[in-house]
C-alpha cells in the first residue's frame, strides 16, 4: 500500500534532510530510488514533489549543490550545508515527537513486530 501524497508532502523536507545526512551527497533520481528501496515501494517520490522541495531547501541555505558532467548529461548533486546538518537533526527530532503525539492522540497502541 502506498502512502498518500498528502502525508508525504508534509514529511518530504525531513526525508530529504535525513537521507542527505546519511549519504553526504545525492542527485535527485538517486534520492527517489533510495526512498523507494528503503520503504519497500511504499513511498514513491515524484519529480513534481521532489525538485521544488530541493530548490526550497537550497534557497533556505540548507543545501549546497555541485554540478558534474557525465558524458553529455549534467548531474546536480545536493549536500547538506552546515545549517542543513543542524536542521536535519532538528526536523527528525520534531517528527519523532509528532509521531509520539499522534499515537497518543489517536490512541494507537504499539504493535509488536
Amino acid at each position: 500500500m502506498l502512502f498518500s501524497s498528502e502525508l508525504i508532502k508534509g514529511t518530504l523536507k525531513t526525508i530529504i534532510l535525513k537521507l542527505l545526512s546519511e549519504n553526504k551527497r545525492m542527485y535527485g533520481y538517486e534520492i527517489t530510488q533510495k526512498v523507494k528501496e528503503l520503504t519497500g515501494d511504499r513511498i514513491q517520490l515524484t519529480e513534481g514533489a521532489l525538485y521544488p522541495t530541493l530548490h526550497a531547501l537550497e534557497a533556505d541555505g540548507l543545501l549546497t549543490t555541485e554540478t558534474e558532467y557525465i558524458g553529455k548529461r549534467v548531474r546536480k548533486y545536493y549536500s547538506l550545508s552546515k545549517e542543513g546538518k543542524a536542521k536535519s537533526k532538528e526536523k527528525v527530532s520534531e517528527f519523532s515527537d509528532f509521531i509520539d503525539t499522534m499515537k497518543f492522540l489517536l490512541d494507537i497502541k504499539h504493535k509488536p513486530a
